[in-house]
């Protein structure tokens, strides 16, 4: 093994409260029990914003915008960006050759990529906690903000029904993940060809036995909206897929969530969306702007759980 990673496990930050494993990659890593710790810390960050300004007082971080750089920065850290221009990940510099630089400047690294894969090298070859901001394959933090929105909202996910409508993307794929470890029912509603990886499918499906969740797919969006608390949708075309826009509007035109469809959902149902929003696209303007839509607030969130994630990896 390198030595660099073999050290890792050693020099990388736990979490005092919970032992936790030193990166979040997919979000399979942490366990429900992980998850409620996270949560837990979530509402304290957000309660009480000024217990945590020293927190990370004298350390950096990598690769994020916003929310991570506000979050970094109201913890005392110093949020360092560069772009692709500035690394050239995978191109002019291998990524085991970024990773071990990094290691020696910062204290993490929040990395935003078009491959998984490329993030798994990442995270092998650096010494510090590694964070996916976003994937091809997984966008863990997101998740975790809206199954967080969804308990302030509901005062817990287990047994919530939700409903997921559109394309089997990133966003899927982590809502299932975090769905299972928080006992979620989760209905997936896509078009024929466009479903979720049936590996993560199946992984998730194991983890929710044991929360007493489960998974289901489907193909009409009327069938996974029937009844749900939650309904949930993502742009039809995804990071790297532009070119493929047009004939994706039309293929997921019958999953557009309009008010005809909210209408299925159960009286107390609430919207959401990881944004950016394409009105009239995968969800119209009355549905964004309705009392049922809570965007903003899982928008907001988002600054509180990563700081949460923050604190996890790097206290």
């Amino acid at each position: 093994m390198n030595p660099q990673v073999q050290a890792k496990s050693q020099s990388k930050s736990k979490s005092q409260m919970l032992s936790v494993t030193s990166d979040l990659l997919t979000g399979t890593e942490w366990s429900a029990a992980h998850v409620r710790e996270l949560f837990r810390l979530a509402a304290l960050v957000k309660a009480h914003p000024e217990r945590y300004k020293s927190a990370l007082a004298g350390r950096s971080s990598l690769r994020t915008r916003v929310t991570f750089e506000v979050g970094i920065a109201g913890m005392g850290g110093i949020p360092v960006y560069l772009d692709h221009a500035d690394t050239h990940l995978g191109d002019r510099e291998s990524v085991p050759d970024v990773a071990r630089c990094l290691s020696r400047w910062v204290h993490g690294i929040v990395a935003r990529v078009f491959s998984q894969e490329a993030l798994e090298v990442l995270a092998e070859y650096a010494s510090v906690p590694v964070i996916n901001a976003l994937s091809d394959v997984y966008h863990p933090c997101q998740s975790l903000c809206d199954f967080f929105t969804l308990e302030e909202k509901f005062g817990s996910a287990r047994g919530l029904k939700f409903a997921y409508v559109g394309d089997g993307n990133n966003v899927c794929h982590s809502l299932m993940i975090a769905g299972a470890r928080v006992g979620a029912h989760l209905r997936i509603a896509t078009p024929a060809g466009y479903e979720p990886d049936p590996a993560i499918v199946a992984s998730a499906r194991l983890d929710a036995a044991a929360t007493e969740g489960t998974i289901e797919l489907f193909r009409a969006p009327e069938e996974a909206v029937s009844g749900a608390q939650a309904v949930y949708t993502d742009v039809w075309a995804s990071m790297g897929q532009e070119s493929e826009a047009e004939a994706r509007a039309e293929i997921f035109a019958p999953y557009q969530v309009n008010a005809k469809l909210m209408s299925l959902a159960a009286s107390d149902a609430v919207f959401l969306h990881c944004l950016p929003a394409h009105r009239g696209s995968e969800v119209t303007d009355e549905v964004m702007e309705s009392p049922r839509s809570i965007v903003f607030d899982e928008a907001e969130n988002r600054l509180h759980v990563q700081k949460a994630i923050l604190l996890m990896l790097l206290s």
